[in-house]
């Protein structure tokens, strides 16, 4: 029997429409303050209805910070962390959840642990990895000695270009970001639901441990590939710390930087409005992602918690 609680069902209901209310409140007051002009913004208080100036104010931030390219840059590296955290993770589980090999549980857990390495706590050495790309290689020649060797036998010395820097690349600020221990091991927990008799029946037809990554597995991933896909591409277009570190040219930075260099600081004028603008401009394309891909965000939240 279903008991109805209609006083219950409103006070859940009136709770959730003042919360949402409130996270919209910060949003409406940058779409309110992106659309006045330098002097009407600097009033105290700010108005409550919007202006009439968001399309000049945005014509302006488009041409001052180059926002083209900038959003060309956002999403490059979006769907390109993105792509690459989906990938990494859907092969590494299925390696530990279908293989059977050594310290199998023991690799599993340090693919895990790495959740309590952020790139916020190992930036030092991701910044010296990606700006000397061959930098482990020269160590392990150096370590075994190899370019002596290869002087004896050859007379030649054994030289490693020291300049193949990823700075001011779309692979130095994909690279670093795209593995994912939570995807890994929310893929592995959906792969241990699927029954051992699928794959059984894969390999008795004669099936490659690929094409049954490939025929069986992913189809039925859809749903997590789909919100994972989406939280990642929001991850990748709000980074901010990394390509700020990363990027030194202008054609490099991305949305967020872009922003940040509207901000008014110092002596310069107080044009919140622009930036308030920038920031509204910047919310459009991860909005859309959730909008257009919605159901199938909340298709995978709820297949994935099954």
């Amino acid at each position: 029997m279903i008991e109805r609680t209609p006083w219950l069902d409103a006070a859940c209901h009136a709770v959730l429409i003042a919360a949402g209310l409130l996270t919209c409140v910060p949003l409406y007051y940058a779409i309110v303050a992106g659309s006045l002009t330098t002097a009407e913004v600097q009033q105290v208080p700010l108005p409550l209805i919007p202006g009439t100036a968001f399309l000049e104010n945005a014509a302006a931030v488009w041409n001052r910070v180059g926002m083209g390219r900038l959003f060309l840059n956002s999403v490059i590296v979006a769907v390109g962390i993105a792509a690459g955290k989906l990938a990494i993770s859907i092969l590494s589980a299925f390696a530990i959840t279908y293989f059977r090999f050594r310290f199998r549980r023991i690799a599993f857990w340090l693919i895990f642990l790495s959740l309590m390495l952020p790139v916020e706590v190992r930036i030092v050495p991701t910044f010296e990895a990606m700006t000397d790309v061959l930098m482990p290689l020269r160590a392990l020649v150096a370590l075994f000695g190899l370019d002596s060797l290869m002087q004896g036998l050859t007379g030649w010395r054994l030289e490693i270009a020291a300049d193949w820097s990823l700075l001011n690349s779309y692979g130095g600020l994909i690279f670093p970001l795209m593995a994912s221990a939570t995807a890994t091991f929310l893929f592995r927990q959906f792969f241990l639901t699927i029954p051992d008799e699928l794959c059984d029946a894969a390999r008795i037809d004669g099936a490659t441990p690929l094409r049954f990554l490939w025929s069986i597995l992913l189809p039925l991933s859809r749903p997590n590939l789909a919100a994972l896909g989406i939280i990642f591409f929001l991850f990748g277009w709000n980074q901010y710390l990394w390509p700020l570190l990363f990027t030194t040219e202008a054609s490099m930075q991305t949305v967020v930087i872009g922003i940040k260099q509207l901000v008014p600081h110092g002596d310069s004028v107080p044009a919140w409005n622009l930036a308030m603008n920038a920031a509204v401009l910047a919310m459009i394309p991860p909005v859309a992602v959730v909008l257009l891909l919605q159901r199938w965000f909340v298709k995978g939240l709820i297949e994935s918690g099954k």
